[in-house]
């Protein structure tokens, strides 16, 4: 089932990034570069727009930044298959791996972590929204 929200500007800036990234994989580095920039803009605007670097939407877009960068070295590039996969997912089906992952963080969850709290994070089904307001709805 499909979840493209094209009315979200984070959407827009997903999709832009997914295109960039696609390009540095298959056609040239520059891409790379160009995904980090809009990954800098991008995540200067969720903080502006959140006023808080602890906003969830901010923590998403900081530490997926991490991980493109983790993979800008040539023997990294490689890892670049990992965000280009999971952009791809967020924007066509609503999955973000990465709000799951974030969504782990002590400061982000009220639950200690066990397996069915594991399988509850990556296998439940996309929700509109923050992945924490899903979340919160099925405890």
């Amino acid at each position: 089932m499909f979840m493209i929200e094209y009315k979200d500007m984070g959407w827009w800036y997903w999709l832009a990034t997914a295109v960039l990234l696609t390009f540095g994989v298959f056609v040239s580095d520059v891409g790379f570069l160009l995904a980090i920039g809009l990954t800098v803009f991008q995540l200067g605007h969720y903080i502006t727009r959140e006023k808080s670097i602890k906003a969830f939407p901010v923590q998403v877009r900081f530490w997926y930044l991490m991980l493109l960068l983790v993979s800008l070295p040539e023997p990294m590039q490689w890892l670049y298959w990992v965000p280009l996969i999971g952009t791809w997912a967020q924007i066509l089906f609503g999955y973000c791996a990465m709000a799951r992952l974030v969504s782990l963080w002590p400061w982000n969850r009220e639950q200690k972590i066990s397996l069915n709290y594991l399988v509850k994070t990556f296998l439940s089904r996309p929700v509109k929204g923050s992945v924490q307001q899903g979340f919160a709805e099925h405890k």
